[in-house]
Formats: structure tokens, sequence, C-alpha cells
């Protein structure tokens, strides 16, 4: 079993294997702990990610016999759990094992449980969807397992891995305080290959997020037709083996909504009217649904906040998680949602993101930001203290206007 496995899996570390790593690999600790989950969208990199983790510990032998990576749905497992490829693994001498897919395996929680338990010399890498959650079912991993969330490309990563061009990403505190020097520093690395930010930055907002863009050879129309398709085998793949309680009837009323928000981005829910359109029997029932989407990272719900005390009042308006998303599956994006769903994808990582009544958004409490062109003014922010105007279509900013494209140097 072991040795057809291990043939698997060493195809797999030379096919999936990449120089390029993620922010994740960079900046999280892989070391102190014997299990992860790496949790994320379909296409954001975490097969890849897995990959160069076992690499690591193998100083790059894909024919090290202490390394084996394996897909949870592949037909070679056959009748086999995890458990027993685990138990076979370690008694080889085996130390390092990523489980890809994990939550196509119906019994996973359980049995990295187990692994996690009895192998004390074997460290756990997985993978798995968005919606996964550590405490499903009775086997509670959230004291063992620690949890990471990966997120698709920011422009930085996409310039870096396209172009070769190695870039510093910057704290929202640094981008307050030194936008001026940090975006001439950017365009001045960036003229030496010839390249301006602007066109970049609307070449990102179309193809930059997911990472698989330079693996269909930059072929757009190629990249926009395998999003849709990730994001229909999200609902009907991944949400269904996660959920298994969703019927086909429910995946039909999830892609629905999906389109629906899609078309009406940025989105204000309105609940009677939604049931109707989509012929959903109940609330509780369309804000399953609307969680669902949530869950998977194909939306996100911007909740407003108090004037006063900042206090969170309701959830007011929902956008896709991402632009790709937006250019892909809607066919009414304007320029606006653009620039408001670009912002708030890369502000959501590190920073806690509100809407303002004086702004479009507060960040951690502290600091209001208005979206707009490049004429944008101030006449919307008035007299609020740490209020700024994040401009498109500019290089550089000056004093509180900063240009948006810098908000994809965050991570």
């Amino acid at each position: 079993m072991i040795d057809d496995l291990s043939k698997l899996s060493r195809h797999f570390l030379k096919l999936k294997n990449n120089n390029y790593k993620r922010y994740l690999i960079e900046n999280k600790d892989f070391k102190n702990n014997r299990l992860y989950i790496i949790i994320g969208q379909r296409g954001v990199g975490k097969t890849t990610t897995l990959i160069q983790l076992l690499l690591e510990r193998a100083n790059g032998n894909i024919l090290n016999d202490e390394i084996l990576y394996i897909q949870a749905d592949h037909f070679k497992i056959g009748d086999k759990t995890l458990y027993e490829i685990a138990e076979a693994f370690s008694l080889l001498g085996g130390k390092y094992i990523a489980i890809d897919e994990i939550h196509k395996y119906s019994n996973w929680s359980k049995e990295l449980k187990s692994i996690y338990d009895t192998f004390p010399d074997l460290s756990i890498f997985s993978s798995g969807s968005s919606a996964l959650e550590l405490s499903l079912g009775s086997n509670d991993l959230s004291r063992r397992a620690i949890k990471y969330t990966m997120l698709g490309m920011s422009i930085r990563e996409f310039i870096e891995i396209n172009y070769k061009i190695k870039l510093r990403s910057c704290t929202i505190e640094e981008i307050i305080n030194d936008h001026e020097k940090i975006s001439h520093n950017i365009i001045e690395e960036l003229l030496k290959k010839d390249l301006k930010i602007i066109p970049l930055f609307l070449k990102y907002l179309k193809v930059g997020y997911y990472p698989y863009f330079q693996e269909l050879n930059c072929d757009e129309n190629l990249y926009k037709i395998t999003l849709e398709q990730n994001v229909h085998t999200t609902i009907e793949s991944d949400l269904a083996s996660i959920f298994p309680k969703l019927t086909g009837n429910s995946l039909k009323k999830i892609k629905q909504l999906l389109i629906y928000i899609s078309e009406s981005v940025p989105f204000t829910p309105h609940w009677q009217k939604i049931l109707k359109i989509l012929e959903v029997g109940d609330d509780r029932t369309l804000k399953v649904y609307f969680k669902h989407l949530e869950e998977a990272k194909l939306i996100q719900k911007i909740q407003s906040a108090s004037n006063k005390l900042n206090k969170i009042e309701k959830e007011e308006k929902i956008y896709l998680d991402n632009t790709n998303l937006l250019y892909a599956i809607s066919t009414n994006a304007n320029i606006d949602t653009i620039r408001e769903t670009f912002f708030i994808n890369m502000l959501l990582k590190d920073n806690k993101v509100h809407l303002f009544e004086d702004g479009d958004f507060l960040i951690n409490s502290k600091y209001i930001f208005e979206i707009g062109g490049k004429n944008k003014n101030f006449k919307q922010l008035k007299k609020e203290k740490n209020s700024f105007v994040v401009s498109d279509n500019i290089e550089i900013g000056i004093k509180r206007k900063i240009p948006l494209w810098l908000f994809g140097f965050l991570y």
C-alpha cells in the first residue's frame, strides 16, 4: 500500500511544486506544532503550499521516504482509512504526511485526532475548503490543530510571481504614514523592467487573485472559465461534502443566490424580496444559504458601525470576495464596486472593516477611508480625524490622499 502511495506522492511532489513561496510560508510558523490545517478558497494555492512544506523538510528531495503527500479522495486510497495509511507510514519511519482536500473525507476530524494522538513522531499538514470547521462533529481539533486561512494573491505577489520583482509588504500604519515614499520606491523598481503600476493593477483586478493564471499560460478567457468552474465545484462538491444535509435543490438555490448577489453588489439584503425571487421557504433557510456562501469565501459581509461608539449595529452590505470573481460572474460590475471590493479584500486579512456614515469604511475602529477616482476630494469626510481619500488611477498620492493600488501591498 505505502509503495503505491509513495509513487503517487512523488508524482504530485514533482508536478505541483513551485519555486515561488506565498506569504503564508514566508510569514507563518510551521515548526512548533504537529498538526496544521490550511483552509482557503479553491484555487488559491493550498496544494502547492502543502508540497512546499513537505519538500522543505526533505531538503527538496522528492525521493525522501520520510515525507508522503496524499489526496483524501484519491481512488488509490481504496478502502484504507487515513489512520491505517498513517500507521503504515509511521512504522516505515515516516515523519511528515500531507493530506490534501481533507473535507472530501467523511470521517476526517475523528481520524486526524487519532493520528495526532497515536503517532507522536508524525507531523501532519492538511488542507481543506474555507468552509471547514475544526469543531465539526464530536471530535474537537481546536486544541490540537493550528489553522491558517490562505488568501488569494495580493498585487505584490502577482507582480513577484509574474515579473520576478521582489517587493516588500507594508502594514496599514506604514501606508498611512509613509505612502508617498513607499509608492515612489515601488514605481522605481517597476521602471527597471519598463513596467508601470496602473496597467499592472488593472490586469490584477481581472486575473491576479488566483495563482493558476500562470499555469493557464496567462490566457484571460481560459482563466475566467476555470474560475467559473471552481465556483460551481465549490458549491456542488465542497459545500456538499462539508454539509451533507444540503440537498440538490438547496445547492441549486445557493448558486441562484450567488448569481443574484453578483448582479446587485454591493448588496443590501431584503429578506422578503429575496424569498419571493428565489422561492425559498423561510428567512432562516435563506440566512443559512448566505452563511454557506460566506464560509466558502465567495462573498464578504461588511457591517455598519455607530458614529458615536463604533458599535456594530447590523449587517448592511454584501460584496463578492474579490474582483476576479466580480469580473468572472457579474455582468453588471461598475467601477465603484470594483474599487470597494478590492479595498475590502486586501484589508480583511489583518484588519477589521466596517461601513461608516461619513466615509466608505472604518478600519480598526480608527481610520476612515473614502474610495474614489483620481479627482475624489475630502468633501464627504468633512473634519473627521484620521480620515483619508483612497484614489484610483494615480501612481503616487500626497498627504491624506493615498493610491488605491498600494493597499495591494498589505501582504
